[in-house]
């Protein structure tokens, strides 16, 4: 269990720590030299009887009290179980007492107890009365009815009463799940002679052993655990709830610094449009204008940001004291955040705390976030259960999911997503890792048939549509990968016909007028004369006697139909010659792992740039795709489609 101190400067809070675990969490010269808690301080404290191992180590948070520290504060409660209010006899409640219990509400902290300091300064009355005041402070918020112990750090009074009920505690305390990848909120990070750069922090999620790799978002830097320390002692392994200490290898102290997180995701996304569930607090100075410019405190980093009131009858009047809404923070910078995670807003002179919410995306769109369709979408993302809010999330998203990206926010791999669902459930796309329900699927290839029977109505002189037009047409945000899987998906069921690059309606046919179909019977063998090296629209058109217009629209529409291939503007293929250039180009490409113009031009027995051509050609039509330039120029094979 991690326990967190909260309460007002000089409320005895370093003091109390002391003589609960025998350590001073004062480690700094100036917190020595002026008596006051300045940076986060830690302790540790082995439950009677235990094993000595972590899992039987309570950890103690300690956090400064004055006002200009809140920000440290919001760092050292990131994470805890438990939360120790600090209440000092003589004084009773004071501002940071309040603003303090305020955070500790705002980040849901419902496990605590409340250690009225310095008892030995009161008579039994001043107790009451500061009793009373306390569980006044404490009602309707997480901390409503936590016991109240009259203790004294000078004179030992309350204080083995107060252990033993901390030590209960943390004995009736679930283990925190360990599931998702591994999140570590870093709070500190130094150097240690022999060992190099040491980070450490409160794990939120997963768990991480010795010798596992480990990556810095947003940045992406990697390092590997060559050691690690939980709860204070040495450990092979450690997991979500517990305080970790990390040797790492591959990343220097510059690199890392408190507010930053380590994650076991192997690719995590940047996040910076933070969609939250949000609510103001009932004692905010005013209403949340939309639009404000806050100061958002996310785990143990402090940023800037602005936010924006989903809810459009706000706009004018702002959310009042009190109020909850759906709400999106656009952060100055780019940083790692996942869905439920935790936030506390604070004005943006860091004078006062403003209210605090729940992540339910943190990849907001910039665009249309408060249309009907996107509110659906946040309204599935607040269900509490995994595989009820996949399902819901795929019923209001007609045109899937990009499950790469909900992995990175849900914290978890996309096999684990996919293991929630019914296999018959959703169509998952492995090459765009994206997931569409089969329902919706279904209303896809309705709407593609409707648009192609349009085009045909509009358009009968034309075969069909090119697999790029159709999908700008149909559903531009979706992968090209996707939505060509899907096509063929549709073409084996029979639902749609393909001749060349066009798609089309399985009934349709592009019928040539009499005389243009006795011209083309003419003219496609002479496409096979020579196959590589096919005479050009102006030879075709004097062997015909027609114009280089007329011959040259001929010609297009037999590439529309599958009939031809146009490599350039003048320059038409047959499809069979097409076809063995495509074999060449993947015998070159499982022979190279790719395909160079020059060796494509020796290979195929082209000019270089009639290679160059081809070869563009296969980029064109989705066959191949171009990496580098110049001499580092080259080409490979997608893998997803057939040259046809």
């Amino acid at each position: 269990m991690l326990i967190g101190t909260a309460g007002h400067i000089d409320h005895g809070k370093t003091t109390l720590a002391h003589a609960l675990t025998g350590i001073d969490t004062d480690r700094l010269p100036e917190e020595k030299r002026r008596g006051i808690t300045i940076e986060l301080g830690y302790a540790y404290l082995p439950l009677p009887g235990g094993d000595a191992s972590p899992a039987q180590t309570i950890g103690f948070v300690d956090v400064p009290g004055h006002e200009k520290f809140v920000p440290t504060m919001l760092a050292g409660a990131s994470g805890i179980d438990f939360a120790l209010l600090i209440v000092a006899a003589d004084d009773g409640p004071m501002p940071q007492t309040r603003e303090h219990l305020q955070i500790l509400n705002l980040l849901g902290i419902r496990l605590g107890a409340v250690a009225l300091t310095k008892a030995d300064r009161a008579n039994p009355e001043r107790l009451a009365d500061v009793s009373a005041q306390i569980h006044a402070l404490l009602a309707g918020g997480c901390l409503a009815g936590a016991p109240i112990f009259p203790v004294s750090a000078l004179t030992g009074a309350g204080v083995d009463a107060l252990r033993s009920h901390l030590v209960e505690a943390a004995r009736a305390l679930p283990a925190r799940a360990a599931e998702g990848d591994f999140r570590l909120a870093v709070d500190r990070v130094f150097t240690l002679a022999g060992a190099g750069t040491i980070v450490a922090g409160t794990v939120h999620a997963g768990q991480v052993a010795v010798g596992d790799s480990v990556r810095l978002p947003p940045a992406g830097l990697g390092a590997r655990v060559r050691s690690l320390h939980v709860q204070n002692r040495k450990a092979d392994r450690g997991q979500a709830g517990q305080r970790c200490a990390l040797n790492l290898a591959g990343m220097a102290v510059d690199d890392i610094r408190r507010g930053d997180w380590l994650t076991g995701q192997p690719a995590p996304l940047p996040a910076q449009r933070l969609d939250v569930a949000l609510t103001l607090a009932a004692d905010a100075p005013r209403a949340l204008a939309h639009g404000a410019v806050v100061q958002i405190h996310h785990g143990t980093r402090q940023l800037g940001g602005r936010i924006a009131l989903l809810d459009a009858t706000l706009e004018k009047s702002g959310l009042a004291p009190g109020g909850h809404c759906l709400a999106q923070l656009v952060a100055d910078v780019p940083l790692h955040a996942c869905r439920g995670d935790l936030v506390v807003l604070r004005d943006a002179h860091g004078q006062n705390t403003l209210g605090g919410g729940r992540i339910l995306d943190p990849f907001g769109p910039p665009r249309h976030r408060r249309h009907p369709d996107r509110l659906a979408v946040l309204a599935a993302l607040s269900i509490a259960d995994p595989a009820e809010r996949l399902r819901a999330l795929l019923v209001c998203s007609p045109l899937g999911i990009d499950l790469a990206q909900l992995a990175s926010a849900e914290n978890r791999r996309p096999d684990a997503l996919l293991a929630l669902l019914p296999e018959a459930a959703a169509r998952f796309n492995d090459k765009a890792c994206w997931l569409i329900g089969c329902g919706a699927l279904d209303a896809l290839g309705q709407r593609v048939e409707e648009r192609l029977a349009r085009h045909h109505a509009e358009h009968p002189d034309e075969l069909g549509l090119e697999r790029d037009r159709l999908r700008r047409m149909i559903a531009p945000l979706l992968p090209a990968p996707a939505f060509a899987d899907w096509l063929e998906h549709w073409l084996a069921e029979g639902r749609l016909a393909r001749s060349g690059a066009a798609w089309h309606l399985p009934g349709h046919r592009l019928e040539l007028a009499p005389r243009d179909r006795r011209r083309a019977d003419a003219l496609l063998p002479w496409l096979l004369d020579k196959p590589f090296d096919p005479p050009w629209v102006r030879d075709i058109a004097l062997r015909l006697g027609e114009t280089e217009a007329a011959t040259r629209e001929l010609l297009k529409r037999l590439a529309a139909s599958g009939e031809a291939c146009q490599v350039v503007r003048d320059l038409f293929y047959a499809p069979a010659a097409v076809r063995q250039l495509g074999a060449i180009a993947a015998e070159l490409m499982e022979a190279d792992g790719c395909i160079r113009a020059a060796t494509f031009r020796d290979r195929t027995g082209l000019g270089r740039k009639r290679a160059i051509q081809v070869l563009e050609y296969f980029d064109r039509v989705g066959y191949t795709r171009k990496l580098g330039r110049g001499h580092d120029e080259q080409h490979r094979i997608r893998g997803d489609l057939a040259v046809n």
